[in-house]
């Protein structure tokens, strides 16, 4: 399974705008994922966006269909310069947890 990462930075005047209209876009690409996709706010900068949706099939369909569906829905227009698209996967490398006091 991949997971995708979508970062931006919003207009300030657009924000409105901008929340409305990423509201309509996470149910339209919902279907290619195991998880709802969700928003969030960077902690120290509102402005910076990130939806992310995990648990994705198939990146190619994913892709083909959140690129329409951004022009569909003009998501790009309310954004300070790109949308940024990150993909990453599961580590095939065995997790071993740090023997440190306190830690889970």
């Amino acid at each position: 399974m991949k997971h995708a990462y979508v970062y931006y930075r919003i207009d300030p005047a657009q924000a409105d705008l901008a929340a409305t209209r990423i509201d309509a876009l996470l149910p339209m690409l919902a279907r290619y994922c195991s998880h709802p996709p969700r928003l969030l706010q960077r902690c120290d900068d509102p402005l910076m966006w990130m939806e992310i949706y995990e648990g994705i099939t198939d990146l190619a369909a994913f892709s083909h269909a959140m690129d329409q569906a951004v022009l569909d829905s003009d998501c790009a227009g309310h954004t300070l310069g790109k949308r940024h698209l990150e993909c990453f996967s599961a580590s095939n490398r065995p997790y071993k947890t740090p023997d440190l006091p306190g830690f889970l």
